[in-house]
């Protein structure tokens, strides 16, 4: 299996009431004042945002993903960044599709490998939130956004391939696209999405489809339809999954520090968050809310436990990804085996604050998974 790590590129902190850009719900305040040391907000400066880097690097994490967004710092320019601070950790680079053209993607991917020594992965993210893509000039629908995004895709193989290349679709018009040199190797492409739009365009483009964290049996069920989709394509694929982590020697601290992250937490604050949420197109998005729908006004962080150690309690403050697992770290471990036993090739974990995290998972997890024969020895 391969094990990602998180870069926090918009905000971190010790608890999920921090939220982007240093607000944070009105609970937070009284919070402080009864323990002034519990939390404070971090600014994803370049020098913190290298020590989270560098640790995963150092615990043994084969890649580390870094967001889009508008309240997020720049993945590309970031992660260009980081490649001359580290030595092997890979960037896997979200970006959205409709933002840029493939040609340029295709350029910005192949200098990237020459300067990283091949160590960039591109994260296609089409974009579910309607204000989001207005704020970039992006009007279309949801259904055209996908068609786009599968045109895009075409067009930058196209370009990687060593040859010029023509395209005519609805959404581009290229003549000649190419690179000075083709990417090598060529980065591997990731792809998410619930929607019945999505999976058409995961099955014939992407090495490696992704989905936030779910209980076994509804991953099990969107991994067959992938699987069926890519079959009809004569094609195979990778799954990944993206999971936060809150793993400590017993079970009991565990669910502590998972308490510890909605500390300050106000009703009036999760339905201010959660009528956001609800406004978002992304069908992934409305099955993140679904985990935790009956349990928003008891927030109780043991009724948020929507299966053995996956808990559904940081969708209560937090879009995308909204469940982690929580437990002993060889009950973490074991759960990651439970979701590699379906298939899951790829996990994509993170954890509040980002660079802590990166160590509690790497020495407690990680060696317990590779005794499991689930992960390479570190």
């Amino acid at each position: 299996m391969t094990f990602h790590w998180f870069l926090p590129t918009a905000s971190d902190g010790r608890s999920l009431t921090v939220g982007t850009r240093g607000t944070h719900g009105p609970g937070h305040d009284a919070y402080l004042a009864a323990d002034p040391g519990a939390d404070r907000f971090r600014a994803p400066g370049i020098r913190y945002l290298t020590q989270i880097a560098q640790a995963a690097e150092h615990m043994g994490f084969d890649g580390i993903l870094t967001p889009t967004g508008t309240w997020c710092e720049d993945a590309w320019l970031t992660c260009a960044a980081l490649a001359q601070e580290t030595e092997r950790l890979r960037f896997l680079v979200a970006f959205r599709p409709g933002f840029i053209s493939p040609t340029l993607a295709a350029q910005m991917a192949a200098t990237f490998q020459r300067t990283s020594r091949g160590r960039l992965l591109l994260n296609v993210v089409t974009g579910g939130e309607a204000d989001e893509q207005a704020r970039f000039g992006d009007h279309l629908s949801k259904a055209a956004r996908y068609e786009r995004a599968g045109e895009f895709l075409t067009v930058l193989r196209g370009a990687w391939s060593g040859e010029p290349f023509t395209f005519k679709g609805e959404h581009y018009d290229m003549r000649g696209a190419t690179v000075m040199a083709p990417p090598n190797p060529i980065p591997e492409l990731y792809f998410g999405g619930s929607s019945a739009e999505a999976g058409p365009i995961a099955a014939r483009h992407v090495d490696t489809y992704l989905t936030w964290g779910e209980p076994p049996e509804q991953v099990a069920q969107k991994l067959d339809w992938i699987r069926g989709l890519a079959a009809e394509q004569g094609r195979t694929m990778r799954f990944g999954i993206r999971f936060h982590v809150v793993a400590r020697d017993t079970a009991a601290q565990a669910w502590v520090a998972a308490e510890r992250l909605l500390a300050g937490m106000e009703s009036e604050h999760v339905a201010r968050v959660q009528m956001t949420l609800a406004a978002s197109q992304s069908t992934g998005q409305a099955r993140m809310s679904s985990l935790h729908a009956d349990y928003r006004e008891s927030a109780r962080t043991s009724d948020l436990e929507i299966y053995p150690n996956v808990w559904a309690g940081v969708g209560l403050l937090r879009g995308g990804a909204g469940t982690a697992l929580v437990g002993s770290h060889q009950e973490v471990a074991d759960r990651i085996a439970e979701y590699a036993s379906l298939g899951i090739d790829e996990f994509i974990l993170s954890g509040f604050p980002h660079l802590e995290e990166a160590y509690w998972v790497g020495e407690g997890v990680l060696p317990r998974l590779a005794h499991l024969g689930q992960a390479d020895a570190r």
